[in-house]
C-alpha cells in the first residue's frame, strides 16, 4: 500500500524524534501490520494459503498414468473422486492424488508386481536400508536463491509422492514467509526448532513443532528470531561442559538427535539453513545426508563461495576431531538465478563445471520473471497457475525448476539403491 507524500513525511518527522532503537521498532510494527493486512486480503477468509486443484491432465502426469485411464477409474468409481466442475472438467487435490497413487500401488502388490508398487508411491523402504535423506541448502552469501531452492524442492518431492519435512533454520523464516507464515503473529517461544535443540529444562519434542501445511504429505518446521539463541547458548553450554557441566549432546549432533525421533513419518528432509556458518548452520551439516550449495554465477559470488567452502572445511574438521561423523550420501554446487544469453555468467559456469565437473549439476534454476511474480503474493511457482504468465514464460522456468529438482530427487533415489 503507497504512502502519501505528506504521510510518508510525517512519519520521517516522527522518526527522527525517537531514538533509534524505538523507531526502528515502530517501522518493525508498522510493516508488519501492512503484511498482515495483505495476507488478509490475499487469503481469506482464515487468512491461512490453501493450494489449488489440478486438472485431471496434471494429477495424471503426477501419479504416472495416462489422462484416459484417470478417467476409467474416475468412471469405474475406484479411487478417490475428482471434483467436477463446470463443462465435466475434473479437478483432484493433492490428497486426491495421494489417495490414488496409494489406491494405485496397493492394487499392483496385489498383482505381485512391487517394482510398479514403488513407481506409484515413491515412500522410501527402511527394510531396504533407505535412510532418511537429510538435504541443507546452504551458502553464506545473501542472494543465492536458497530460500528459493528450497521451498521449490521440498515441493516438488511432494508433489511427486514423498513424505517431506521443510526445516526453516534462518531466523529471517523467509521459508516460513512462502509457507503462509508471518513468524511474529503466528508463532510464539519454542515454536521453532530451538525448541528441540535447546539446551535447557525448556525443550521439548519436535514432533510438537512440526506443522503440518496446504500440501499434503509436507510438513514444516518453521522459524523466527529464536533461532539466534542457539548461537548465544551454545558458548555457554560448551564452556559449561568445559567446567564439567552436561547439558546432553554437543551442538553439533542437536539437530540430528531430534530428527532421528521424527524419521519415521518422513523420506525427505529439506533444511533452509541461515546465511552464515553459525553453530546453527553447521548442526545441520552434520545432521545432514547430503549437501547442496547454491551459487549466483557472478565472479564476487563464487568467491564470496570459496570462503564459505575454506570456513566450512575448518570447521567440519574441528567438529570430526570431536566426535562429529561427516559422511555425505552428495555434495552438489546449484546454479542460480542463471541467465543462459549472459556471457559472462556462461564462462563462469563453465569455469566452475571445469573445476568440480559433475558436482556441479547439470541443470540451473533459470532467473525468471514468473518465479518473482510469483513471490509477490507469496507463491512458488508449483502453487500458481499457469494462467497468470505468459505460457512461454511459465514454461520456461517451470522445466527449469523440473529439471533440477528431478536431478536432485534421482540422485536421493541413487543413494537409497534404487
Amino acid at each position: 500500500m503507497a504512502l502519501m507524500p505528506e504521510t510518508a513525511a510525517a512519519m520521517e518527522g516522527s522518526a527522527r524524534s525517537l531514538p533509534a532503537d524505538e523507531a526502528i521498532a515502530a517501522d518493525a510494527q508498522a510493516l508488519s501490520e501492512q503484511l498482515k493486512s495483505m495476507r488478509e486480503r490475499l487469503f481469506p477468509p482464515a487468512a491461512r494459503k490453501t493450494l489449488r486443484g489440478f486438472t485431471s491432465g496434471e494429477a495424471a502426469k503426477l501419479v504416472g498414468v495416462s489422462d484416459g485411464y484417470l478417467r476409467q477409474l474416475s468412471i469405474a468409481g475406484e479411487g478417490p473422486q475428482p471434483e467436477v466442475g463446470a463443462g465435466g472438467r475434473r479437478h483432484y487435490s493433492l490428497t486426491d492424488i495421494n489417495a490414488l497413487r496409494a489406491h494405485l500401488a496397493e492394487q499392483a502388490r496385489a498383482k505381485g508386481n512391487a517394482a510398479r508398487a514403488r513407481s506409484y508411491r515413491a515412500w522410501r523402504d527402511p527394510a531396504k536400508g533407505e535412510h532418511l535423506q537429510v538435504i541443507a541448502i546452504t551458502n553464506f552469501k545473501g542472494g543465492s536463491g536458497k530460500t528459493t531452492s528450497a521451498v521449490h524442492l521440498a515441493q516438488y518431492l511432494a508433489l511427486t509422492g514423498h513424505r517431506v519435512l521443510a526445516v526453516d533454520l534462518d531466523p529471517q523464516a523467509s521459508l516460513s514467509a512462502l509457507f503462509g507464515y508471518q513468524p511474529e503473529l503466528d508463532l510464539t517461544a519454542n515454536d521453532t526448532l530451538y525448541g528441540a535443540i535447546r539446551y535447557d529444562n525448556e525443550v521439548r519434542p519436535l514432533s510438537s513443532v512440526i506443522r503440518k501445511t496446504y500440501f499434503d504429505g509436507l510438513d514444516l518446521v518453521p522459524g523466527n528470531l529464536e533461532l539466534q539463541e542457539f548461537e548465544h547458548t551454545t558458548p555457554r553450554a560448551l564452556a559449561d561442559r568445559h567446567n564439567g557441566g552436561d547439558a546432553g549432546p554437543l551442538f553439533f549432533a542437536r539437530v540430528e538427535r531430534a530428527l532421528a525421533s521424527v524419521a519415521d513419518d518422513y523420506d525427505v528432509v529439506v533444511i533452509d539453513c541461515p546465511p552464515q556458518l553459525g553453530y546453527l548452520t553447521l548442526s545441520a551439516l552434520c545432521a545432514s545426508t547430503s549437501v547442496i550449495v547454491t551459487v549466483h554465477p557472478q565472479m564476487l559470488d563464487v568467491a564470496s563461495m570459496n570462503q564459505f567452502l575454506f570456513m566450512t572445511s575448518d570447521l567440519l574438521g574441528v567438529v570430526r576431531e570431536a566426535g562429529g561423523e561427516l559422511n555425505f550420501d552428495f555434495l552438489r554446487y546449484l546454479v542460480t538465478r542463471f541467465e543462459p544469453n549472459d556471457g559472462p555468467q556462461a564462462q563462469i559456469v563453465g569455469f566452475m563445471r571445469s573445476l568440480f565437473g559433475d558436482r556441479v549439476l547439470t541443470s540451473a534454476m533459470v532467473k525468471s520473471t514468473a518465479i518473482s511474480d510469483a513471490g509477490l503474493t507469496k507463491q512458488t511457482l508449483y502453487e500458481i497457475g499457469r494462467e497468470n504468465f505468459t505460457r512461454a514464460t511459465y514454461d520456461r522456468a517451470l522445466e527449469s525448476l523440473n529439471a533440477v529438482n528431478g536431478e536432485i530427487t534421482s540422485l536421493i533415489h541413487s543413494a537409497w539403491g534404487r
